[in-house]
């Protein structure tokens, strides 16, 4: 998948599980490792867990696997690299401490 595609395609899984405060940050010309952060919330550790986990599993499904996914033991803040796109899943609180959309944004 394109970029662009794959970036669409994550929102799309997040909204399967109900995600909460999607963000999306084009960081392509801050960094050369990534082209699109999506960033949103999970409302317990165990949503949080499960749509990192979905949207590992459907990109897989779909041909695109997940280079890596970190976090779930503590499932405060689950990050998905699918390589053109980094999802970061997070609780609240952790998301307002670590404020990623100020860094990037």
């Amino acid at each position: 998948m394109q970029a662009e595609e794959l970036r669409e395609f994550v929102i799309d899984k997040i909204d399967d599980l109900k995600g909460r405060d999607v963000q999306i940050l084009d960081v392509h010309d801050k960094t050369d490792v990534v082209d699109y952060m999506v960033i949103c919330s999970g409302s317990s550790k165990t949503h949080v867990r499960s749509i990192a986990e979905h949207v590992a599993t459907e990109a897989k499904h779909a041909g695109t696997p997940p280079i890596g996914v970190e976090g779930g033991e503590q499932s405060e803040w689950v990050l998905v690299d699918l390589g053109d796109v980094v999802l970061h899943v997070m609780q609240d609180s952790i998301r307002d401490f670590y404020q990623l959309e100020k860094l990037w944004g």
